[in-house]
């Protein structure tokens, strides 16, 4: 606890004390968070015990864009139904797809004397200097949705999900489907973020080693706009596809659009198979519908973790482990049930 709470702890008691008046505390009661969201929804919110002083625990969120994908908007709405003053912590929310931007809200964070810094890097690279800073300073820091190229030293715990094996589950799922050539559109997301850097290593080490034809690989950024004026080139260049592999589910939006637009059958048993990720409820029904393949899970509802590993260190309570890898799997259309879209949905 730092110093500026011990005085306002000692400040408000010597006050209750001159009124003859009972000090209490306020807040909710403190349960654990449950160890893993049922059917993949937000955890109800569970409030820790609120500390003393102004009684709530200081966090500062670093985020990508709500508006980056669908994915993206159920996580920042998971964390902001989690971490509010109700459930004991006083928390601010920055946002940015880029790494200096994200880098800068963490020193203000630690400037701010913030006790937790909860992070979705941007980029993988870069974090070593601040988060020294944030060490020396006594912030404590929370990875999630995205792992750094940092020693495991500067973070307390990491909440992830495993981009190398969303990546490896689709490319084996490709490799089933037993094409009589693999002429591939790969639309990437954000360079350098995790997520990118895992859905792609495992397409291309499959291209490498097969020689499956890669007709275009770009980056489009998370976006459908981008996807769609991406596939929309290759169309016009007449060049020949049968797969696209899009790493998000807004990109492979976006690339259907294209093939609409021009007329070209998509999903199961027509011209092109379909790819993405993230599970969006709406891109699983376009799987039950049979208008794409393929759709890789990655899990959105990460606070009830974050909350039950900051009661832990509030507690002062040793962790169980450094490295949480959320559970996660993928969808094909062929197997794809109602359930599955009610159940895993985001």
């Amino acid at each position: 606890m730092k110093a500026r709470r011990i005085i306002a702890a000692m400040a408000a008691a010597a006050l209750c004390s001159a009124f003859m008046a009972g000090c209490s505390n306020a807040g909710v009661n403190s349960q654990p968070a449950a160890s893993e969201p049922a059917n993949n929804e937000p955890a109800s919110s569970e409030a820790v015990e609120p500390k003393e002083g102004d009684g709530l625990i200081k966090i500062g969120v670093i985020n990508n864009d709500p508006n980056e994908s669908g994915y993206r908007t159920a996580n920042v709405n998971d964390l902001t139904k989690t971490f509010t003053k109700e459930n004991g912590y006083d928390a601010e929310f920055k946002y940015s797809l880029k790494n200096d931007e994200q880098i800068g809200f963490a020193q203000k964070f630690i400037q701010d004397e913030v006790d937790y810094l909860l992070l979705s890097a941007a980029d993988t690279a870069g974090w070593d200097s601040v988060l020294q800073d944030a060490k020396a300073a006594g912030v404590k820091v929370i990875l999630f949705d995205r792992t750094i190229d940092a020693d495991e030293s500067l973070y307390e715990a990491s909440i992830v999900s495993d981009m190398d094996k969303e990546g490896e589950t689709a490319v084996e799922w490709l490799k089933g489907q037993n094409l009589d050539k693999y002429e591939i559109i790969h639309l990437q997301g954000v360079m350098g973020s995790a997520a990118q850097k895992g859905r792609s290593k495992a397409l291309n080490t499959a291209a490498d080693e097969l020689g499956w034809t890669i007709v275009n690989e770009q980056t489009a950024e998370w976006s459908a706009e981008k996807a769609q004026q991406i596939v929309q080139s290759v169309i016009d260049s007449n060049q020949s596809f049968n797969v696209i592999y899009a790493e998000n589910d807004d990109m492979a939006k976006g690339a259907v659009a294209a093939l609409d637009k021009a007329n070209i059958s998509h999903g199961v048993g027509q011209d092109v198979i379909i790819m993405g990720f993230d599970c969006n409820q709406w891109a699983l029904k376009e799987l039950l519908e049979q208008r794409w393949n393929y759709d890789g899970q990655c899990n959105p509802f990460q606070s009830s973790y974050i909350q039950e590993i900051i009661t832990k260190l509030e507690n002062g309570e040793t962790l169980d482990q450094k490295t949480i890898i959320m559970d996660e799997k993928g969808f094909d259309a062929a197997t794809i049930t109602q359930d599955d879209v009610d159940n895993y949905g985001i």
